[in-house]
């Protein structure tokens, strides 16, 4: 059964809420996943008038990637239930008008703001009356730039809001392959024996992006790439990879088992920061054809830089499954491509039975591609045919593409998967408060280390996979990054 709800977005005439969140709404609607009572309130300061936030609102649905058509019946279908309000978000009274013109149902806020208004809006929030037992938070990250900077914006929210609440939103978790990462790991019995430092080399982690800082370049500058995509997507990763078998399906359970792997991170503060990790920024070079400005360029760029647009980074977990493996984590913007994965790297088998040059002989790899092409990838050795006297092997895949295999079932955007959850009250693809308080610990730790050495930001050419520096990371172990370039 459909749980009954209105979601109100504020922020409702933003960018975030006309290229992610009306989509996502409008795939929802079309597949029935909406209760018919649910109404959809775009709350803004009065930028458009109904008809032209209802047109502009259709353009960003029908430019979607992830929404195949908008047909007139279910468009029309979806503007009835949609309420373009006209109010300030930080005022008692109209929140107590927006309160009005919904009724007694769960309300679902969205606050796709800036985080430095969550506190007068929280705080009219609980002043109008507004928020009751079933009223649920979803907020966007950047949650903080530093533990105390998130314990400050933390603290308004639990003014007004308890724990269970509140929606702490990371739209990585929301993409299909990291969902099946625990299905994956633990609904297939051959993995788990694997799963550990007795068979895993090293873990590979990659989040490269190919656009850069450009149009919003004063945000990014304060961020860098270590606050940017490090402290939430990248870590997320990490835990999903390397938790525990959870007691439950829960949420509270699988926040637990994350949670504890974020514990066991070794720190990286000034006595090692400089061995396990690289910074890099990009300068001039070419994106396919295309010229593209350096960092300090690009056109809204405010002078000279030592931030990180790149940042990799050996990272290791200190407990009993994952002693001594290490996990490398690299992210980058202007990179040669758009590329996410997961690379689980095998050791090398011990006794070689077949009489071969043993550099030909490749480990096993499990890799694990979150976009494009969503897939899952087993690398294995195996006999090349022939009757050759010797016996020759080639590393083979076996290829596991979702769009292949599930061809009947379209791919949901991440944020229609955690719009869903929100309104069925589920917080598993969530993070709680002791999460992200752990992930800031351990990449303060790492900020202030860059500042006591005065660690500076390698060049790299855009179009590039990176700082040269980034390659010794692993070469010095005896190692090399998976090539992700072509």
């Amino acid at each position: 059964m459909l749980k009954i709800c209105n979601i109100v977005i504020v922020g409702g005439e933003g960018d975030l809420a006309f290229r992610k969140l009306y989509p996502a709404l409008y795939s929802l609607h079309k597949e029935n996943l909406l209760a018919d009572c649910t109404k959809v309130f775009g709350f803004g300061r009065g930028k458009f008038t109904p008809e032209d936030f209802l047109a502009h609102m259709r353009e960003w649905t029908e430019s979607s990637d992830y929404v195949k058509e908008v047909d007139d019946e279910s468009w029309a279908g979806f503007c009835e239930r949609v309420i373009h309000f006209v109010g300030d978000a930080t005022s008692p009274e109209d929140l107590r008008r927006l309160q009005g013109d919904m009724g007694a149902e769960e309300i679902v806020f969205y606050l796709s703001t800036p985080p430095s208004i969550f506190a007068p809006i929280c705080r009219a929030m609980g002043e109008a009356g507004v928020v009751s037992d079933t009223t649920r938070l979803v907020v966007e990250k950047p949650l903080g730039s530093s533990l105390e900077s998130f314990d400050e914006i933390n603290d308004t929210l639990f003014e007004t809001f308890d724990e269970n609440q509140i929606y702490r939103i990371d739209h990585y978790l929301g993409k299909e392959t990291v969902q099946n990462l625990l299905a994956l790991r633990f609904s297939n019995i051959f993995f788990e024996p694997l799963w550990n430092r007795n068979y895993i080399d090293h873990v590979q982690i990659t989040v490269a992006e190919s656009v850069g800082a450009g149009g919003r370049w004063s945000y990014y500058n304060e961020s860098g790439a270590l606050r940017d995509m490090v402290q939430n997507h990248l870590l997320q990763l990490v835990c999903l990879v390397a938790m525990e078998f959870p007691a439950r399906n829960k949420a509270d359970d699988i926040r637990d088992e994350k949670l504890k792997i974020i514990r066991c991170l070794k720190p990286i503060d000034g006595s090692n920061v400089q061995g396990l990790t690289v910074r890099g920024q990009y300068s001039e070079g070419y994106i396919g054809q295309e010229i593209v400005p350096g960092y300090e360029q690009e056109q809204d760029a405010e002078g000279k830089s030592n931030t990180e647009t790149f940042v990799a980074i050996k990272a290791e977990i200190e407990n009993n499954r994952w002693q001594g493996v290490p996990f490398y984590l690299r992210t980058g913007k202007r990179m040669s491509n758009r590329y996410s994965e997961i690379v689980i790297q095998f050791k090398p088998v011990i006794f070689k039975f077949i009489d071969m040059d043993p550099n030909a002989l490749q480990n096993n790899q499990l890799v694990i591609r979150l976009q494009p092409n969503e897939g899952i990838e087993m690398k294995m050795m195996n006999k090349v045919p022939g009757l050759s006297e010797s016996t020759r092997l080639q590393q083979v895949g076996l290829n596991l593409s979702f769009e292949e295999a599930f061809d009947d079932h379209r791919s949901p955007s991440a944020y229609e998967r955690l719009l869903l959850d929100v309104t069925r009250g589920d917080q598993t693809l969530f993070m709680r408060s002791d999460e992200l308080r752990g992930a800031w610990k351990w990449v303060d730790g790492m900020i202030n280390g860059w500042d006591l050495t005065k660690q500076a930001a390698k060049s790299y050419r855009a179009g590039s996979t990176g700082p040269d520096d980034a390659l010794g990371l692993l070469i010095k172990d005896g190692r090399k990054w998976q090539d992700f370039s072509a």
